[in-house]
């Protein structure tokens, strides 16, 4: 492990302990704690091989998650591959956002549901049925897993936003849409710049695109009074906000970095 410390330091990885810890318990199928606990164990062969090379791997930018092919998300693990956005922990408010203003909601769809994690997620918070779309088919093959795994009842739909959707038949929207401007794509972090899939990250110039799509989407698909909840990219919320001009009961929540992070609003009844 202290071979692997090293090798992650000199790259200049983020955490190169932690990192190398956690590669190695992926390689030997252990949890952290066995490895404390058994320091005179030895890796067998094949466990050196699985481990040098996911250490090559990481070196090279490859996001740990992408290697270990899991996530954490809400308390559930989550499988992820590159061809959706790895869960973040700041999405966890748009979960707690929807579950507190609809905890009766008896429609939902999920727009862009990458690895199924906010879909499969408010499907067994709420103990409901949820839809989920998605353009790009290999994550809606990701996110299937995901919900056979967790046991979610979830329904899989390959759709450009809310397009199979008929009009005001839904009680809640919602996204963590593309919003990154093209413009920042150079001073990313190169584990997403690198790794995680374009089509789920950019939106445009501005990174606008997509909210000023789904806003008049989500009015034509929700009934009156419906809830429209969305994930906020950084320094968009005043921007985002003006798209939702006709919308009532407007709300921002922040993250835990004081961030302004989710935008929910309702439809006029």
């Amino acid at each position: 492990m202290t071979q692997g410390t090293d090798l992650l330091t000199g790259s200049g990885t983020p955490e190169p302990r932690l990192t190398a810890e956690l590669l190695l318990c992926h390689a030997v199928r252990c949890e952290r704690t066995y490895l404390y606990a058994h320091p005179e164990r030895e890796l067998r062969e094949v466990e050196w091989i699985h481990y040098g090379r996911w250490l090559h791997e990481r070196m090279q930018g490859k996001p740990l998650q992408y290697i270990t092919k899991k996530q954490e998300f809400y308390g559930r693990p989550f499988a992820v591959s590159p061809d959706v956005l790895i869960p973040r922990p700041e999405t966890e408010l748009l979960i707690e956002t929807v579950v507190k203003r609809r905890p009766d909601a008896g429609t939902i769809v999920d727009v862009g549901t990458g690895s199924g994690a906010i879909a499969i997620t408010l499907a067994l918070e709420l103990g409901v049925s949820v839809m989920a779309t998605d353009i790009s088919s290999a994550a809606l093959r990701v996110a299937g897993a995901n919900a056979v795994f967790l046991q979610a009842r979830v329904g899989f739909v390959a759709a450009d936003l809310l397009t199979p959707i008929a009009d005001a038949s839904i009680e809640v929207v919602v996204s963590n849409p593309p919003y990154v401007s093209l413009t920042d794509r150079e001073s990313m972090q190169r584990e997403v710049r690198d790794w995680e899939p374009h089509l789920a990250l950019f939106a445009g110039p501005d990174g606008l695109d997509i909210y000023r799509r789904l806003f008049p989407e989500a009015w034509r698909v929700l009934k009156p009074g419906g809830l429209l909840a969305l994930e906020l990219g950084c320094g968009l919320a005043d921007s985002a906000s003006a798209f939702a001009a006709d919308w009532q009961n407007v709300e921002i929540a922040a993250d835990l970095a004081g961030i302004p992070r989710v935008l929910s609003c309702e439809k006029p009844s």
